[in-house]
């Protein structure tokens, strides 16, 4: 595991140092908590991301919830005050986490179809919701709270961080951890030991619902307000941060250290190349050809795997 992780945290020191002396102001205070700020939202998703590929699934709706997750918490304070609203957006996410993951076991359809389907549903309520209409926050105390810090560090920054520290842990330390690389390696040898496959599958898939949700609650703290089109090309955002970070497209290998290094990498691309003024219609390019770059070295290294097994 720790092999994988460090090929992107050396790319990320490499990123650092260029973009270091590049621009004087790169490394100011302001401009490093405003990375961890803009790479909080993508990072949160591609928690939960992490451990659906690792099970050897994906999701592909996660933009749509945040979209959904983000309408509902604006929305519904004004009827129920904020914290219940953030806890029925949190709650919904968690639901369609659930429903996608119940399709998925019970079904046997691939999970890229059904995550596809979903994406387009949940896109399709929201303009309904909203009646393509933008919402905004009237409790300025909800906006504030994007903007707020502790100890001199952003909020939204230590709640992504925390809760990248809490899934590690969860990954690498509990039975659920285990059995979702278990499950992702060999479903097959997995249900032959015991362990109850769907039973994982859904709640990953529920986790990765839930931090969807979370994401756009916190992503609409930071605007004050939710738009129908909130989230679009986020799952292709995660899925990059999270495939960067080591993750295999097939499943059964992956870490959130190394998802913490593919999220940074994309975050500190993004800045970097803003402050050189370099149009962003150019870091797609970038992140589209170090993103094949990555699969091709994967295949390589999978197959060459392969072949000394076979040999062996």
């Amino acid at each position: 595991m720790i092999r994988r992780v460090q090929p992107i945290w050396l790319f990320v020191i490499v990123l650092l140092v260029f973009f270091g002396f590049m621009s004087e102001y790169f490394f100011t205070a302001s401009n490093l908590f405003n990375i961890l700020i803009q790479t909080s939202t993508i990072g949160l998703i591609a928690l939960g991301m992490t451990y659906v590929m690792i099970n050897g699934n994906i999701d592909l709706s996660v933009g749509a919830v945040v979209a959904l997750s983000a309408v509902l918490a604006v929305d519904l304070q004004q009827y129920v005050g904020i914290p219940m609203a953030i806890l029925i957006a949190l709650a919904t996410g968690t639901a369609l986490g659930f429903l996608n993951g119940m399709i998925v076991w019970k079904t046997g359809v691939n999970a890229f179809i059904v995550t596809l389907g979903a994406m387009q549903g949940v896109r399709g309520l929201v303009f309904v919701y909203t009646e393509e209409q933008s919402y905004f926050a009237m409790d300025f105390s909800y906006s504030d709270f994007g903007t707020s810090t502790f100890a001199g560090i952003p909020t939204l920054a230590i709640i992504f961080l925390g809760f990248a520290l809490l899934m590690h842990l969860i990954l690498t330390r509990t039975v659920h951890g285990r059995d979702t690389y278990a499950v992702g390696s060999n479903i097959e040898a997995a249900l032959d030991s015991g362990i109850r496959a769907g039973r994982h599958m859904v709640i990953n898939f529920m986790i990765v619902g839930f931090f969807a949700a979370l994401a756009g609650i916190t992503l609409s703290m930071q605007m004050g307000a939710a738009t129908p089109n909130l989230g679009r090309d986020y799952e292709l955002w995660t899925i990059t941060a999270v495939v960067l970070g080591g993750t295999k497209i097939a499943g059964g290998s992956g870490s959130i250290i190394g998802t913490l290094g593919g999220v940074l990498a994309i975050g500190i691309l993004r800045n970097g190349m803003n402050l050189l003024q370099v149009p962003s219609f150019y870091v797609l390019v970038i992140m589209g050809t170090i993103l094949i770059t990555v699969l091709m070295l994967d295949q390589y290294t999978t197959r060459s795997k392969a072949g000394r097994e076979a040999a062996a």
